[in-house]
């Protein structure tokens, strides 16, 4: 997982790596203010070559957590799925909370 911070926009963006996977094997949760983001892969080739049957599997779970910053509605999460790759992004912080200066007079 790379996290990728937008400063002109306010936003995060974490970006997951998934070769083989289709966007109906992933699931994103919003739960408490932690996004989890888990699937599952089930991939199995047979095929014959040259006499000899060659079968290859790959199975495997995944599942990784983020803390999301205070005050994000789940409206504001995006999400999209392209060639095996997941974007996910959200606000950085919601403005009213993000931290403010005091002037000291």
């Amino acid at each position: 997982m790379d996290l990728h911070e937008n400063k002109e926009s306010n936003t995060v963006t974490a970006t997951f790596e998934l070769p083989g996977m289709q966007k109906e094997d992933v699931n994103i949760d919003v739960h408490n203010g932690r996004l989890s983001v888990s699937g599952e892969t089930k991939i199995s080739n047979d095929h014959e070559e040259s006499g000899y049957a060659v079968r290859e599997r790959r199975f495997g779970k995944f599942s990784r957590t983020l803390e999301l910053p205070q005050g994000v509605k789940n409206e504001e999460i995006k999400a999209s799925m392209e060639h095996g790759v997941l974007s996910i992004t959200f606000p950085k912080s919601v403005p009213e909370l993000a931290p403010k200066k005091i002037n000291i007079s």
